[in-house]
């Protein structure tokens, strides 16, 4: 269900060294191709979305721009031409009934799409960390006033929640930035249960407990010795999310409440091109493949993420693991680790039979 939580993931190293650190992260992640595939296509559509003001440019169009000359108005707003419009001019074609540019629009769209999905969890992860560090080092009447609010938002149904909210505020506020504030001041609980197991778990572990006997106070045990230690299961987990609050402010955008025209979006396009699919197939194929490439890319890297930072967790998606590489790996050494036992077996009987004469 779209901006429902992804699966929590499993048991995170204690801490991410640094430089040493980034380097086994990354010869991990190399092992494992779709996500390195996966990682390239989010970056060429993050650079399509930064990129979008002078891509227009070249193309001479901008996404708010109406070309009625381009509408075949006898026909109900079908656009004129082949495959809908397109042309040297227009790359990809026309808007049916405005006869706005697509491409401009797809990539226009873009930016509010991601934008909104990493704003949402960067507030995820804001919220989530400082309510769920606060519940693992506060006293017993803190952890449970806090845990209950946490299972609260937990319970709450995040697009009823944000149709309800996005609803009565007024339309003067700025809507990707009100889409964001709303997906992730009420998705944040399974972010902040997370960070509450992992800091109680690292609360026990004895560099924690020396620098408490040492005199330091919460904070800055938190500060120093807790929050290096909750960069992996929390970049882990924000990288999940991000492809599901895509898929959050598309369905908002879909059902009306999200981000509002003329501003694009792609939810918006879709909701635009239900009724277009066989009249103009493109106006409803092109956002959709977008949207679909974007969220199965950033679940893909998201996985590979998990796996590189924990390797002792199997990855929930078996393409492109390097999983046949690792088993040769495996079967290589434990081969050499036998032969090596066998000649040692062997010297050691001719030891002892040269020995015995």
């Amino acid at each position: 269900m779209p901006g429902g939580a992804p699966p929590a993931p499993g048991p995170a190293p204690a801490s991410v060294p640094g430089a040493s650190g980034a380097r086994q992260f990354w010869r991990r992640l190399r092992t494992q191709r779709a996500a390195l595939v996966a990682a390239a296509v989010v970056a060429l559509l993050v650079l399509l979305a930064l990129a979008a003001p002078l891509l227009t440019a070249i193309e001479g169009q901008d996404p708010t721009t109406y070309h009625p000359s381009l509408i075949d108005s006898a026909r109900g707003g079908v656009p004129v031409g082949s495959f809908g419009g397109v042309s040297g001019d227009h790359w990809l074609g026309v808007e049916p009934q405005t006869g706005r540019d697509l491409f401009a629009r797809l990539v226009y769209g873009a930016r509010v799409s991601l934008g909104v999905a990493l704003g949402a969890t960067v507030v995820q992860v804001l919220v989530g960390v400082v309510v769920g560090v606060a519940a693992a080092l506060g006293n017993r009447w803190i952890d449970q006033l806090l845990s209950r609010i946490t299972d609260i938002f937990v319970a709450m149904p995040l697009m009823i929640m944000s149709l309800a909210l996005l609803a009565i505020v007024p339309s003067s506020f700025p809507r990707p930035l009100l889409v964001a504030l709303v997906i992730g001041l009420i998705a944040w609980g399974n972010t902040a249960k997370i960070v509450r197991a992992q800091t109680l778990t690292l609360k026990g572990l004895d560099y924690v407990s020396a620098a408490r006997l040492s005199g330091w106070n919460t904070w800055r045990i938190a500060r120093r010795e807790l929050l290096p230690g909750l960069a992996a299961p929390v970049i882990t987990y924000a990288a999940l999310l991000v492809p599901m609050n895509i898929s959050a402010e598309a369905a908002l955008s879909f059902l009306g409440v999200g981000v509002k025209p003329p501003t694009p979006s792609w939810g918006q396009m879709l909701t635009a091109a239900d009724v277009w699919y066989q009249a103009a197939p493109q106006y409803l194929l092109l956002p959709a493949g977008a949207l679909l490439v974007t969220v199965l890319s950033l679940t893909v890297l998201g996985d590979g993420v998990r796996t590189a930072l924990d390797p002792r967790a199997a990855s929930r998606l078996r393409v492109g693991t390097g999983r046949k590489r690792e088993a040769k790996a495996d079967a290589n050494a434990n081969r050499a680790k036998a032969d090596a036992n066998a000649k040692q077996a062997t010297a050691d009987a001719n030891a002892a039979k040269e020995a015995k004469a």
